[in-house]
This record gives C-alpha cells, structure tokens and sequence, in this order.
C-alpha cells in the first residue's frame, strides 16, 4: 500500500472522491473501489452521501480497520456545539463510531480558529477522529491554525492538478510536516484532450488522466479522483508502474502557469498567489 505519512497518518496515496456521486451509483462506486483495492474514502457533511459511503463499505466486505475515512464539517457549522452537531450526524451516516480523518471543510472568517480548531481537536479527544486536518487553507490560515491547535493537524486537502500553482501552499504544509491531498487532480476533466498529458502518457502507455496523477504522486501528494466508472477507477490506481522522467515533470510543471482554478466559491478565502 502507498501511503503518505505525516504526524502518524498514512494517508493512502490514491482515494476515491465522492463529491457529486448519489445514491446507489455512490454506494456502487464505493463497493467495486474497495474491492478494487482502494483503502481510501473522502466524503463530508456537505456532499450527502455519507450513508451511501457507509453503505458501500459495508456492502464490499473489506474490513473497516483497513479503509482509511475523511469526512469534513462545512463552515456554517463552527461554532463548537454546531460542530459537534454536525459531527455526530456525519458518524450516524457512515454508522461508524469514528472517522480516521477529520477535516474543517472551508474556514468562516466569521468564527475564531480558536473556536473552531478547538472543536476539531476535542473531536480527536473525544475518539470521533483519529486523526484531523483542514481543507482550503492558505498559507496564513495554516499558520494562525497551528497558532491554537492542540494537536497535530495532519493534511490540507486542496484543489491541485498540473494547471494550477500551489507552490506556496505546499512550501506552507511542509514547514508545518503536513500531508497535501489534491482534490481536482484531473481538473474536472480538463486534463483528458491537453496535449502534454497525452503526449506524455502516450510514451508511457497510459491516460492523460493517469500522467495527471502520477504527477501528484510523484510530487509527494495524495491524490483522490472522483469517478463511478469501474474501468477509471482502476486506472487511477494504476499509476505506480511507471515514473515520469524529470524533463516530463518539468514540462507538466510549466503547465502550473496556466493557474486554472476548477473551484472557487463565494465563500473561498484570498488564495496565496504564485
């Protein structure tokens, strides 16, 4: 199993995103990447497939001990009783008495981090969550993160596929010795079609999807695609059998300029620029 090891968390390297994915074609998703080998989950509150999620991991007969489970606690809910509210809505959900990864969705400005990281740490206290993160923080938020925490803030999941800079954000994670784990990392399907991508994957026999990936990999990123198709489900966990030259890493690198951004809500904070 490739993992990424940070603060005690081995973070499996290739995750199933679920966002957008609903009902049976969530549950059946779920399923058939467990049985794939897949031992990475990511939902949250938001999405609405945490039962579908729990659904799925029952249903595919691998152990719950060796699946890895993020789920993630949205920004109107804070405030640490909300938080809490939230949290325990989310065990309900997946039926489980615990998540491996807590994460705090998207900041809310409006709420101090003392607030809200505090809640996010009494969740690990209280062995809701073995472990817990943050998603979309920049640089600055990280380190006024940390400022409070009381225990180790593992990884930031953040929007990151060759198309976007994240240079500065990743510099931020790894002074603080934190995982980085890329959502978008085909960039909601822009990848397929860009000429690098399948440039290079053709050299290598594989997709532009899969060159995308091992990009990330080869970054020292997690990555967690979303897909419900079985055949890209097992190309995305395909992508330890071959490794991109440094030419190639630096031409997928180039591409970084492009600074395409997939999401950027109203409720996103001042991104740190390149």
């Amino acid at each position: 199993m490739n993992v990424v090891v940070a603060h005690g968390a081995q973070i499996p390297t290739i995750g199933l995103g679920t966002m957008t994915l609903k009902d049976d074609v969530c549950v059946q998703a779920v399923k058939t990447a467990l049985q794939l080998g897949y031992r990475h989950l990511d939902t949250a509150a938001f999405y609405g497939n945490e039962k579908e999620n729990g659904e799925g991991l029952s249903q595919s007969g691998v152990k719950r001990d060796d699946v890895f489970i993020t789920t993630k606690v949205r920004q109107e809910n804070l405030m640490p009783d909300d938080f809490q509210r939230s949290l325990d809505q989310s065990l309900a959900n997946l039926q489980l008495p615990y998540v491996d990864l807590l994460l705090i969705h998207w900041n809310n400005a409006e709420v101090p981090f003392k607030l809200s990281v505090g809640a996010l740490c009494k969740a690990k206290k209280d062995g809701k969550a073995k472990h817990i993160g943050v998603a979309n923080f920049t640089t600055a938020m990280l380190d006024e993160a940390w400022a409070v925490t009381t225990e180790p803030l593992v990884c930031n999941q953040i929007e990151m596929h060759p198309f976007l800079n994240q240079d500065k954000v990743l510099a931020g994670c790894n002074r603080h010795g934190m995982a980085v784990v890329a959502y978008c990392p085909i960039a909601r399907g822009k990848v397929p079609g860009a000429e690098v991508l399948e440039r290079i994957g053709q050299a290598h026999n594989k997709s532009s999807a899969q060159v995308s990936l091992r990009y990330l990999v080869q970054r020292g990123v997690v990555a967690i695609p979303r897909t419900a198709t079985p055949a890209h489900l097992q190309q995305n966990l395909d992508v330890f059998d071959f490794t991109l030259s440094d030419a190639e890493m630096a031409e997928l690198k180039k591409l970084n300029d492009t600074n395409m951004r997939v999401v950027n809500p109203p409720h996103a904070p001042k991104w740190d620029t390149p």
